[in-house]
């Protein structure tokens, strides 16, 4: 079973649980799927983080993260933010070229952070190029 973060065009947000990616391709290709709130077709799924299972996590052990990743996870969105914008280069408006790029193979792999538009990181996704929106505030709004 796989669990989808989905959303409509009226940007109402849920959950979908689907055996497969293809079986949620499939309901949606046949019309199957809808929103809870406006009940509106026009599903999307929306980017989520890939986590792979180690063997033990398979086998239902709990294993524990070592002490260094453990003091190193953020507690909150501003360490979280901290954590992003000291691990990640900003090229600015040049982001859509510049993962491109990386993509391709074409310039060194390396975290970058930048900004798009909507049709820009729409195009991106299109092209298999891994990205993921962030609303990071301007600094001066951080708290």
């Amino acid at each position: 079973m796989i669990v989808f973060e989905l959303i409509c065009p009226d940007h109402h947000r849920f959950e979908g649980w689907f055996a497969s990616a293809e079986d949620f391709e499939s309901q949606k290709a046949r019309g199957l799927l809808s929103c809870p709130i406006c009940a509106d077709s026009d599903i999307e799924k929306l980017l989520t983080a890939k986590i792979g299972k180690t063997e033990a996590a398979e086998a239902g052990e709990k294993k524990k993260l070592p002490a260094r990743t453990e003091r190193a996870r953020p507690r909150n969105m501003n360490e979280m933010l901290d954590l992003i914008l000291l691990n990640t280069e900003n090229v600015g408006e040049e982001f859509p070229e510049e993962a491109r790029r990386i993509h391709r193979k074409q310039t060194p792999q390396r975290n970058i952070r930048g900004v798009a538009t909507r049709e820009e990181t729409e195009d991106l996704l299109e092209e298999g190029v891994p990205v993921m929106p962030l609303p990071i505030p301007p600094r001066g709004d951080w708290h």
